[in-house]
């Protein structure tokens, strides 16, 4: 018999803290309406590879080095059969080439023999990969697919306590007690708003409380300057570099 599914599980979350987490979204939905994906990608193969190999590294290197990836290999089937050499060069200005260009060989060739080389549209299928956890899975889900998927990378986790929604440090408990907190219809975008939020304002040394539009409805506020003038020289309009 196969073995059972480890299942998570998660208290009914109090009222009060669902009402104030749902307004803080609403608020972040206001204060980012531009909020999605900063990774560039067309199609599900491109999401998924562009998600493995930006571990480590930025949005903004991945989306610079990606052009030229997908025009010499645009999908599974090619490159599942790309030279190393060549993969390795082209991957080199994110750092860890090695062990990424391992990872797109193995993870295309992973698609050509067990999904006819198209990318999965489940979250069990996704993490079968090589390279493919559940945070990059939700990305393709969420991103690629239009299906709801909660993406817990450090700035989602960070926020997820700061604003007391949950304890846990572990991303798969984190992801399903955030999950708990609202309707799955809104798990996407509540992604981006606060990996956004997190790249812009909240930062993790240096949060800039003064000038964050959820400040009243923060624990954690005054983890960062709270003068208006002084936190606002902390806000950026994008993420790091």
């Amino acid at each position: 018999m196969p073995p059972k599914k480890k299942v998570v599980e998660i208290p009914k979350p109090d009222t009060s803290l669902v009402r104030r987490a749902r307004k803080i979204d609403r608020i972040l939905a206001e204060t980012y309406p531009d909020a999605r994906a900063e990774l560039d990608f067309t199609n599900a193969f491109e999401c998924l590879v562009v998600t493995v190999i930006s571990a480590q590294t930025t949005d903004r290197r991945v989306n610079a080095a990606s052009p030229a990836l997908f025009a010499a290999y645009p999908t599974p089937v090619a490159m599942a059969a790309a030279p190393r050499e060549h993969m390795e060069q082209l991957l080199g200005p994110l750092g860890f080439f090695r062990q990424k260009s391992d990872s797109l060989l193995k993870l295309s060739q992973a698609l050509v023999d067990d999904f006819d080389g198209e990318v999965p549209s489940r979250l069990d299928d996704l993490v079968t990969l090589p390279g493919v956890g559940r945070k990059t899975a939700n990305v393709v889900l969420g991103n690629a697919y239009g299906l709801p998927g909660i993406t817990v990378d450090t700035h989602f986790g960070r926020l997820a306590r700061r604003f007391g929604w949950t304890e846990e440090t572990d991303p798969v408990k984190v992801e399903h007690a955030v999950g708990a907190l609202f309707p799955k219809r809104d798990w996407t975008m509540l992604s981006h708003h606060l990996i956004w939020h997190g790249r812009r304002r909240c930062h993790a040394k240096k949060p800039a409380c003064g000038a964050c539009p959820v400040a009243k409805l923060c624990p954690a506020f005054g983890a960062g300057p709270t003068d208006p003038i002084e936190a606002e020289k902390l806000v950026t309009t994008q993420g790091p570099a």
